[in-house]
């Protein structure tokens, strides 16, 4: 069964910095495209970064520069980093199975929130 368990989220102040994680299990997570997806509150998923192989990478236009996603194979563990954080990122992110033209269907987690907030 594939599972997807986020972590890192929480209250943050404009500007500032989070790492959110995602521990995957279940399939073969080191041969996988991997995702980060998320909602806002009352708008539709939308997709954010894809991680290809050790060191392909794709951003939201929105995100490029401020978050980096990475992964570590040997723990089945995605990661991103966000920082110089807006409140316009806040949502809940989701870890998504697939790259950035499959992620938005594919599984995800149950999420981790993030808030930015004076």
């Amino acid at each position: 069964e594939v599972q997807l368990v986020e972590s890192g989220g929480g209250l943050v102040q404009p500007g500032g910095s989070l790492r959110l994680s995602c521990a995957a299990s279940g399939f073969n997570f080191s041969v996988n495209p991997m995702s980060w997806v998320r909602q806002a509150p009352g708008k539709g998923l939308e997709w954010v970064s894809s991680i290809y192989g050790p060191a392909g990478t794709l951003y939201k236009d929105a995100v490029k520069g401020r978050f980096t996603i990475s992964r570590d194979n040997d723990k089945n563990a995605l990661y991103l980093q966000l920082n110089s954080l807006k409140t316009e990122d806040t949502a809940m992110y989701y870890c998504a199975r697939g790259g950035a033209s499959t992620a938005l269907a594919g599984t995800r987690g149950q999420g981790t929130q993030v808030t930015v907030s004076s």
